[in-house]
């Protein structure tokens, strides 16, 4: 890779590794996970670097291996989620000029999201937080678009479901 190739995928890397550090630990749910899983898609993007024509696609090449690679680590050894008491610290403002919190619901609705099963929160997150469609999603995961739309729906209830629960907790308590 010659020199100048080399200075935009760094460039890339620190004008966009907030926001997909971000996606990666919503993926993920750990924020130790979620940096091994952005290194590892880095790493696979580096080395397609030089087959990569159109920059404007890298982005989504990169969210792309993050969401299969997670995938293939789901497939490939189960492993048992930690729950975490903060988010990680957010990153500057990226380059639309987004704040953070603007990108991410607060944390209470990301503990209710941690709460369901992970293949119906990456669907999740890939629909609601990072705006794919369902064809693309079930291409990103290696699912079929009938499997994307019940993650979804299952998920979907199960946040209602908890929110409700909450709710009358809430109710409850003030009465």
């Amino acid at each position: 890779m010659d020199k100048v190739a080399e200075e935009a995928f760094q460039s890339f890397i620190v004008a966009r590794s907030g926001a997909l550090l971000r996606t990666a630990y919503l993926l993920v749910g750990d924020r130790h996970r979620a940096e091994d899983l952005l290194q590892t898609a880095l790493v696979k993007t580096f080395v397609k670097w030089p087959g990569i024509r159109d920059a404007g696609a890298l982005e989504g090449y990169v969210r792309r291996t993050m969401a299969t690679t997670a995938t293939s680590w789901w497939r490939g050894r189960p492993f048992r989620e930690r729950t975490v008491d903060r988010l990680p610290e957010p990153a500057p403002r990226d380059g639309t000029g987004d704040a953070p919190d603007a990108r991410l619901e607060h944390d209470a609705m990301w503990a209710r999201l941690r709460e369901i099963p992970v293949k119906q929160r990456a669907v999740l997150v890939l629909r609601y937080y990072e705006g794919l469609a369902e064809s693309e999603i079930a291409d990103v995961l290696g699912i079929s678009r009938g499997t994307v739309k019940s993650h979804s729906s299952r998920g979907i209830a199960a946040l209602r479901r908890r929110l409700d629960q909450e709710h009358a907790e809430a109710e409850a308590m003030s009465s």
